[in-house]
């Protein structure tokens, strides 16, 4: 079996990659999907947050707001260290298992791992290769305005507290360049596919 860790920053077309990947044969793992379990009411990670954070990070329903948790965090360093913290390593040990499990089930499948923080956990240990897709930080805001309707500030911000392109393609194997159309990236996906199950994939260093 083949694990794909793939990455990229803000409105690069990572999710969109991925999808098509999946609609392509990959078994898709969305890291953010398994960051929800993290925060569970009555997890280890949901008790480990609110003792961190502050009882006012949980709604009414029990649950924590991820809005609420993200304003506490995403403007000082220090305290979304301290939440990544807790985050990342059960987040990983996550998409082990699943991988893990998938191994003993098909090992002649293609995982594909979606993973925005894929390079900032430092998880390129769990997958064969690393893909990253990318767009130029114009773009990004462009799109991530126009999609979330977030001012063009707040995106740069995000982008500023991100991986830049160029430190995520020097950790990477494969850059999928997308200032193009969506069937130019599914083309450049579906390239990479036929790849990787029709050649020995060496483990990403």
């Amino acid at each position: 079996m083949k694990v794909i860790g793939l990455t990229g920053g803000i409105a690069s077309g990572k999710s969109t990659a991925a999808t098509h990947a999946g609609q392509l044969g990959a078994h898709v793992i969305d890291a953010d999907k398994l960051g929800h379990r993290v925060y569970e009411p009555g997890t280890p990670g949901f008790v480990k947050v609110v003792e961190t954070f502050g009882e006012d990070i949980v709604d009414a329903d029990g649950n924590i707001d991820r809005r609420r948790l993200g304003s506490k965090v995403f403007a000082d360093p220090a305290e979304l260290k301290k939440l990544t913290d807790i985050s990342w390593p059960q987040i990983k040990q996550y998409a082990r298992d699943e991988i893990e499990s998938l191994a003993r089930s098909d090992s002649n499948n293609v995982v594909v791992l979606e993973a925005a923080v894929l390079l900032e956990a430092e998880w390129q240990d769990i997958v064969d290769e690393v893909w990253t897709v990318f767009v130029p930080p114009k773009i990004a805001i462009k799109r991530a305005t126009s999609r979330d309707g977030i001012e063009a500030s707040a995106i740069q911000e995000r982008i500023d507290a991100q991986l830049s392109n160029e430190e995520r393609l020097a950790k990477s194997d494969v850059a999928i360049e997308n200032s193009g159309s969506v069937s130019d990236l599914k083309e450049a996906v579906a390239k990479e596919m036929k790849r990787v199950n029709g050649s020995p994939v060496g483990v990403s260093t």
